[in-house]
């Protein structure tokens, strides 16, 4: 027997590759530049080089540092704050509840430049704490606290935790045994996937930082924005090569993390 040949598979297989090939041919240039020699000359006649991405690491390392440590102290931050407003969610079905979810998505919705200038308009003159790194820290809580909130409620919900909490009460469970042997548990993937998406978003953030930062606090985002426009095109494209390789594992296990959050079957 022939095999049967679809056209319209076909079609949309060619027309999708097309399109992954716009979205990442752009990237993969950039990363070429990056270790390419002379870019002007071309890979093949200059020759590959890694001197670009050293040249990152000696000029922008405590950089790269700092957002790390931004994006790590966020994370902290959420899941200290966002894991018990969320459980408070799920525990307060009603109107209240759901307004109080929608205000905690409104630095999500409003550009977040305008949320960096009001940041600046109410704390801006406190002390140092506007030349302190912890300033862009409350952007970045802000920022991704929504996200932490969304993906650990919608997996609150859908365990059922509150039939769960009753049984271990009926046993004598207190609050907090619940809480550490029940909520937590079941919340676990919600938790995980709220977490790696924060630090995903506060690692690549720039429309808030770019406000927030000072020459002596600049993240990732803005210092590839300064490297674009102020060094050679091969540094700017080392140092989205390093922002790559920080960046996509995260990406990775955030898939990851939102299929077991969501019961995806596994692809094959």
């Amino acid at each position: 027997m022939r095999p049967h040949f679809d056209p319209g598979f076909l079609a949309g297989l060619v027309f999708a590759s097309l399109v992954a090939f716009f979205l990442v041919g752009p990237v993969i240039l950039s990363v070429l530049a990056g270790v390419t020699a002379n870019y002007q000359r071309g890979i093949l006649e200059s020759g590959i080089t890694l001197a670009w991405l050293g040249r990152v690491f000696e000029l922008y390392a405590p950089t790269i540092a700092l957002s790390l440590g931004i994006a790590l102290a966020t994370l902290v931050a959420t899941l200290l704050l966002g894991v018990p407003v969320a459980y408070a969610l799920a525990k307060a079905p009603g109107r209240l509840a759901r307004l109080a979810e929608e205000a905690l998505v409104m630095p999500v919705a409003i550009p977040g430049i305008a949320t960096g200038l009001a940041l600046i308009l109410a704390w801006g003159a406190v002390g140092e704490f506007r030349t302190h790194w912890t300033f862009i820290l409350v952007g970045h809580v802000l920022f991704t606290l929504p996200f932490m909130v969304r993906s650990t409620l919608a997996v609150i919900l859908a365990a059922k935790l509150p039939a769960l909490e009753e049984a271990a009460r009926s046993l004598g469970a207190g609050f907090l045994a619940r809480f550490v042997t029940i909520v937590l548990p079941n919340a676990s993937p919600g938790i995980l996937a709220g977490s790696l998406m924060v630090v995903t978003l506060s690692l690549g953030e720039f429309n808030m930082t770019l406000l927030l930062h000072t020459p002596f606090t600049m993240t990732l985002p803005v210092g590839l924005a300064d490297s674009y426009a102020s060094m050679r095109l091969e540094i700017g494209s080392a140092y989205t090569l390093v922002f790559l390789v920080l960046l996509i594992p995260l990406l990775v296990a955030l898939q990851w993390a939102a299929d077991r959050a969501t019961g995806a079957p596994r692809r094959p």
